[in-house]
């Protein structure tokens, strides 16, 4: 009866001392893929040539590759994530607490889902849908969508092209909607020339930069 106690807390120092070296699992490669399997709760997962898949549930602290995609899936937590030529998709109810950012390549982002930084590309679309963002939105060269019931609390920037930006080629007029019941608080600025299209039902801070054009239907008229 007197060895119980030494055997239970031998237990829980064994249990203890493996905790931590679970929770901080930590991947980096050169070349190849990660796959941050679903349930699991990583440190960093880095890669510079190959994509990143995190897998419903799964939590990470940050995400970053060079060239290749990053895509999440449902319900997973993260630090930040981050690709030059890449896109990145995150599913729903996801909580990502830093920024979300890409060079070449779109960003989408399903619903339920929260980011507490900001969203960025220079040449690639951004869609959210029912989003909650704390930071802003910005771009140089691609689309953005703020979809129904999302709400963005740090504004709207589409950046005039430069020297900076190469050798990325901007060349369309970016297109702008702020769909059905979605709020963009802040400024809503354009150094360059865009399409604006801002719902009935929605709000917006000052614009500048763009005239709105209003619409009423399920979705923008086309150009």
């Amino acid at each position: 009866m007197k060895r119980q106690p030494i055997v239970l807390a031998f237990a829980c120092v064994l249990l203890l001392g493996t905790a931590p070296v679970l929770a901080q699992q930590e991947i980096s490669k050169v070349n190849g893929s990660i796959v941050a399997q679903a349930g699991r709760t990583y440190g960093d997962v880095e890669t510079v040539n190959g994509g990143i898949t995190i897998e419903t549930g799964a939590r990470i602290d940050d995400a970053e590759t060079v060239n290749g995609s990053i895509r999440a899936g449902d319900d997973i937590v993260a630090g930040s994530m981050a690709t030059v030529n890449g896109q990145i998709r995150i599913g729903e109810r996801a909580r990502v607490s830093g920024d979300v950012e890409t060079v070449n390549g779109g960003i989408f982002i399903d619903r339920g889902s929260s980011v507490g930084g900001d969203v960025e590309t220079v040449n690639g679309a951004i869609g959210l849908v029912d989003v909650d963002l704390a930071g802003g939105i910005s771009t140089v060269g691609g689309d953005i969508t703020v979809g129904v019931g999302s709400h963005v609390r740090g504004g709207i920037t589409v950046h005039r092209p430069s020297s900076n930006w190469f050798p990325v080629q901007v060349k369309r007029r970016p297109r702008i909607i702020i769909g059905p019941g979605a709020v963009v608080e802040g400024a809503l600025r354009f150094d360059r020339e865009v399409d604006l299209y801002v719902h009935e039902s929605a709000r917006t801070g000052a614009v500048t930069g763009a005239t709105a054009v209003s619409y009423s239907g399920a979705r923008a008229p086309q150009d």
